[in-house]
């Protein structure tokens, strides 16, 4: 029997509400905006003119990031 994997997607506007004080719907908005140089464009699912963010991608997409090392 095969197990099915589901993805999980949210919109812009979830998105804030699973990281609060992290992220705000204005920086994701962002974040699409500028995809094809930031590199977000692996997160961005689109059907039609409805723009989903996937789960998995955006929490790997983070961990790829950048930051100050100690």
């Amino acid at each position: 029997m095969h197990e099915i994997q589901l993805k999980k997607f949210v919109t812009p506007k979830q998105l804030p509400e699973l990281y609060p004080g992290v992220f705000t719907e204005a920086s994701i908005r962002w974040l699409i905006f500028n995809e094809k140089i930031n590199g977000f464009s692996c997160c961005v699912k689109r059907i039609g003119r409805k723009v989903l963010i996937d789960l998995d991608q955006f929490e790997a997409w983070i961990a790829k990031q950048g930051g100050a090392h100690e």
